[in-house]
């Protein structure tokens, strides 16, 4: 599959977002965080938004959960229509059956993983799931550093995917910049949410191609 490209309006002008969506024509999926001031130190925007968002751009929308009870929250996404809802391993009770709710409520299902988080414990969980997203930063706020060595959780996932144990779509959220991209598509990472990278540039359409370019050219071959 080609390099998938989700900006993040985490880094977008809230004031705007109509606005900001358009800005991106062209990305693969819009990237939403939402943060409750919980699970995570800091409090974004939730489901009216989201809503709202829905019917303000084409872009599928891909909500990523930090919040403490996903179990309570999650499906209201999916019924609402995002395409992608990611609740956090460390919070969600039951793992398995929040993605089948998931996906009976329309939606692909993602399990994310905190830097800390080893994947080991989470293989058996995740071929019920669409979505393995990797932070590569600690979850919480935007234009944080790029962490190396989550690559190495990367490669593990890709390994699995490629020798039929897992069927995710694997995802990377943190620090994604034309300057770090390069090392998660080489380590085989087949989505990008980068929030910085395309918000803050002149052209953010423009910047969402490039990142594509650039991942295409740094992926390892097929098979």
């Amino acid at each position: 599959m080609a390099p998938l490209i989700a900006p993040s309006i985490l880094s977008a002008d809230f004031a705007h977002l109509a606005d900001e969506a358009a800005a991106v024509a062209g990305a693969d999926w819009l990237h939403v965080d939402v943060m409750d001031n919980h699970f995570v130190p800091n409090l974004t925007l939730g489901l009216p938004v989201v809503k709202s968002l829905l019917k303000a751009t084409d872009i599928p929308i891909d909500c990523h959960l930090m919040i403490t009870d996903p179990d309570r929250w999650a499906v209201a996404y999916a019924e609402a229509g995002a395409y992608n809802v990611t609740v956090h391993a460390e919070a969600v009770a039951d793992p398995v059956a929040m993605a089948a709710n998931l996906r009976a409520a329309g939606a692909r299902a993602g399990l994310s993983l905190k830097p800390g988080t080893p994947l080991d414990g989470w293989v058996d969980v995740l071929k019920h799931y669409d979505t393995l997203l990797v932070m590569t930063v600690e979850p919480g706020f935007g234009g944080q550093a790029f962490m190396a060595d989550m690559m190495g959780k990367v490669r593990q996932a890709r390994t699995l995917v490629d020798t039929g144990h897992l069927t995710v779509i694997v995802q990377v959220d943190g620090g994604i910049s034309a300057d770090t991209i390069d090392q998660a598509a080489e380590a085989g990472a087949d989505c990008f949410v980068a929030g910085s990278a395309v918000y803050s540039a002149q052209n953010p359409a423009a910047a969402v191609a490039e990142l594509r370019a650039a991942a295409a050219r740094h992926r390892p071959p097929a098979g």
